[in-house]
């Protein structure tokens, strides 16, 4: 039986009381679907295992956010978590609670300041995307928030160290989630720039230096957020009205490099979470991101235009799946330096997690960002493959030409889901309006703001590029495939 989902209570606080508020422990920079099905799942899981009685604080990141949507429900949601894991199907619903403030720094930047003054604040955790941790040089200390998100870290710092006179046991553990390698460091880096461009006290530097902790991470979970296309399914598997529900799978794993002094800190060991605090994580990051990632973002572009829209009709279609598999065991797997077993295992295994039936997982939301995805998970596997073999990877590299064409907007009369920042749009409408193909790749592969090289030094990457979207435009995705596979033959 369905039930109207209008006339179900609305989730908040007073209709699913969930006790005491609890103390503000963790300050969250992003209120996107990964980090509340993710980190926040952990730490309320954290919560009821061992009582570790962390309230979140969450700080929406850029202007136009979604920080009033979720308090409307008194920072409560709803994440079902559906999939396969050894062979049985897994479905569980969890009610998040720790959520305890919600706040948007563009409107009440005070807010955000009087949380960096909270005694029991001891966390800042990110994930604001690739291209969230830059350092920008136009960003001031004021009354006002400023643009980027590590000038917001470090603003929150500077309050922090002067409410506290440099009190080095008020420091901050800093965990960042951002897709970047050395993700902690590198917003160390920045945060020490900012200090010097507002030109502030040395100790303050120092500061940062001894009583704050950066831990570089490695996150795991396929999240495909709000389950648009079976609402109602699952507000009927719920008591009230949710309107932030999040769908994601079983599977998680959090790596995060660190000592025995953080794994006491952050007991995960003593719940069932796959949480891993390791000296080094680059071994699982290289795995990760070239693979799980790597297919992901490679597969997007073609896949949309070939007609597909999730993740599942990618992996269970005869010629895109053909694909993915191509690229991930003769392509990417070969320039890992990897025992090769465990290789073919993990891969296997995510292939499994995106066929997973119970997730629709869609293309266009994978499709945020892709210039600076592609740069982090894909490049470096293409570079290797020419260091190793002294040869293009035929298939990454149409894989590639997609994304150029992808990103020119339009495909057999649609609009393709191109979602990125305005300087990389408009430098590829740029691109596109050069008299010539030869122009418009050549123009692309010497972007070093996009790919942080020019591309064009890459031996028969331009020509391969150039002969692929030929071939597209006139032949199609599979058909260009074929005949652009044949052609290098």
């Amino acid at each position: 039986m369905t039930t109207d989902i209008n006339t179900k209570p609305r989730l908040n606080r007073k209709n699913n009381g969930s006790g005491e508020k609890l103390p503000v422990k963790i300050l969250q920079f992003g209120e996107g679907n990964f980090l509340r099905a993710f980190v926040d799942y952990a730490f309320k899981t954290l919560n009821d295992k061992v009582g570790f009685n962390a309230g979140v604080a969450v700080v929406q990141p850029l202007p136009g956010g979604m920080v009033g949507m979720l308090e409307e429900q008194d920072g409560m949601y709803t994440v079902f978590l559906n999939g396969i894991k050894n062979g049985k199907n897994i479905q569980e619903i969890h009610l998040i609670d720790n959520i305890v403030q919600c706040i948007d720094p563009y409107k009440n930047f005070k807010a955000l300041m009087d949380v960096a003054k909270e005694d029991s604040l001891e966390f800042i955790i990110s994930n604001t995307t690739e291209a969230g941790i830059e350092y920008v040089d136009s960003d001031i200390l004021s009354d006002e928030s400023p643009k980027s998100f590590p000038a917001k870290v470090a603003a929150v710092l500077y309050e922090r160290y002067r409410h506290f006179n440099g009190d080095r046991s008020k420091g901050l553990t800093i965990i960042p989630c951002e897709l970047i390698n050395y993700n902690a460091d590198t917003l160390k880096t920045v945060l020490l720039q900012l200090h010097k461009l507002w030109k502030l006290e040395d100790d303050f530097a120092a500061w940062i230096d001894e009583a704050c902790t950066f831990h570089n991470t490695l996150v795991d979970r396929i999240v495909p957020g709000y389950p648009t296309d079976k609402e109602a399914e699952f507000q009927n598997k719920l008591d009230y009205h949710d309107k932030f529900m999040v769908a994601a799978e079983p599977f998680f794993l959090w790596v995060i490099e660190g000592d025995e002094k953080l794994k006491q800190k952050i007991p995960f060991h003593k719940t069932n979470l796959d949480v891993k605090i390791v000296a080094d994580m680059q071994p699982y990051r290289n795995r990760k991101v070239r693979i799980l990632n790597g297919i992901h973002t490679t597969m997007v572009p073609l896949s949309l235009m070939h007609g597909n829209e999730t993740v599942e009709e990618t992996l269970t279609d005869s010629f895109t799946a053909k694909y993915v598999s191509e690229i991930a065991f003769n392509e990417i797997l070969p320039t890992l330096d990897m025992d090769k077993d465990e290789l073919k295992k993990f891969t296997e295994e995510v292939l499994d997690r995106f066929r997973n039936p119970f997730i629709r997982h869609q293309l266009s939301d994978i499709a945020l960002n892709s210039v600076s995805k592609f740069k982090v998970r894909v490049l470096p596997t293409i570079t290797a493959y020419v260091e190793k073999y002294g040869k293009l990877p035929l298939n990454l590299v149409f894989g590639f030409a997609c994304l150029i064409r992808f990103y020119k907007g339009d495909w057999n009369g649609k609009t393709l889901p191109v979602n990125d920042s305005a300087d990389i749009t408009e430098a590829f409408e740029a691109a596109w309006k050069n008299s010539t193909l030869d122009g418009t790749v050549s123009e692309i592969l010497s972007n070093t703001a996009f790919w942080g090289e020019n591309l064009n030094e890459i031996s028969g990457l331009s020509a391969a590029i150039i002969h692929a979207l030929e071939i597209i435009e006139e032949h199609g995705i599979e058909k260009g495939y074929q005949k652009f596979i044949s052609h290098f033959s």
